[in-house]
């Protein structure tokens, strides 16, 4: 059991690294007054189990930390490798305190007015939590009749590793969102064949994805989670951009949709509209969930799934700021989600201390 500290952040990918520099360069010590609680063996955040594969040229737009500009790093080097070694340099730069790995089961009320942040046998006792655990380590499986029976592979993209592994066999892609479309176009390059499986129609969006688009998609996903609603998928909130790279490829027809999926066969699937598709394997890229079942004993869930927030801040405890959820689920949304909470959480500490001392 720890001293009572100031400040508990759970993750050290973008928005708790964020976070956590503007705490510290407020005035909070170093695993006296905060901490940070990463689950991961070293530095990197999600990126560092990103597949080889993924160069940082075709990964998503990498912002920079607070103070610590990423710089031009060769875009074909494997987007693993650079943020993690720019995350890991980031911790030394600022002598942020990354206790790792701790992976945490629970948080729940403690004494008075603190949390326990609990860990196998250790706990933390604090004043305020950023959560910052993001949605690496909940991928999601949905419910197909069928699944069960199929014969062949099926992994998500969670555990894709390369693209070789699935020379000449036919794949089954499911999912509709960006993710879904890059292993296509590395598989069309060494699979036999692909079928794409989508819900609903791929939605390409012909226009630059600038800073005010960026604002309207905040605004709209923060609306769902003002109300206690689960958080929409990153595709619905804001479509496929059409790149010249996917027009190429809807043209070869690789990035076209043979619609719906109904279920799953011993040997392949079965689309809503009746046609039967063998396949060799079926890659799930059906996207991921918040990580927030350690949050369980806090009680923070509405009615509709969610966590309502005001900006950052549960609104059911106060002491608990949530930093890459909803709207900050993005890399350039947790960098400022990170500051945000830091200083609602120095405000917090500063209303504290005024009403002590009266």
């Amino acid at each position: 059991m720890s001293a009572s500290l100031s400040a508990v952040v759970i993750g050290a990918g973008q928005a708790g690294l964020a976070a956590s520099y503007h705490l510290v360069r407020h005035g909070l010590r170093p695993y006296v007054d905060i901490v940070v609680l990463d689950a991961n063996p070293g530095p990197g955040g999600a990126w560092q189990h990103r597949w080889p594969s993924l160069t940082l040229g075709r990964a998503h737009r990498i912002h920079d930390l607070p103070g610590f500009p990423l710089g031009s790093p060769d875009p074909d080097e494997p987007a693993s490798a650079v943020v993690s070694r720019y995350y890991g340099a980031f911790e030394r730069q600022f002598g942020l305190p990354v206790v790792r790995p701790v992976r945490v089961d629970a948080v729940r009320p403690g004494p008075g007015r603190l949390l326990e942040v609990a860990a196998g046998h250790r706990v933390w006792r604090t004043r305020f939590l950023i959560n910052a655990t993001g949605t690496w380590d909940r991928p999601f499986w949905p419910a197909y009749p069928g699944r069960e029976l199929f014969r062949g592979r099926q992994l998500h993209t969670h555990d894709f590793r390369s693209a070789d592994e699935f020379a000449g066999q036919h794949v089954v892609v499911v999912g509709g969102g960006t993710s879904a479309v890059q292993f296509l176009l590395q598989l069309d390059a060494v699979a036999a064949t692909t079928t794409w499986v989508t819900r609903r129609p791929p939605e390409w969006i012909d226009r630059p994805f600038g800073e005010e688009w960026g604002r309207a998609v905040e605004r709209r996903v923060s609306a769902r989670t003002g109300a206690g609603l689960s958080p929409e998928s990153v595709v619905a909130a804001t479509g496929l951009p059409l790149t010249e790279e996917y027009r190429r490829g809807i043209d070869r027809g690789v990035l076209v949709s043979a619609g719906p999926l109904q279920r799953l066969t011993r040997d392949g699937v079965i689309l809503v509209d009746g046609r039967t598709i063998r396949a060799d394997t079926i890659l799930w890229a059906t996207g991921f969930r918040h990580a927030l079942d350690h949050l369980a004993p806090l009680g923070l869930r509405e009615p509709g799934g969610g966590i309502r927030t005001d900006g950052v801040r549960s609104v059911r405890d106060p002491r608990v700021f949530l930093v890459g959820y909803g709207a900050s689920a993005s890399t350039l949304g947790a960098t400022r989600a990170g500051r945000a909470a830091a200083l609602g959480v120095l405000a917090s500490l500063g209303a504290d201390t005024a009403a002590a001392a009266r």
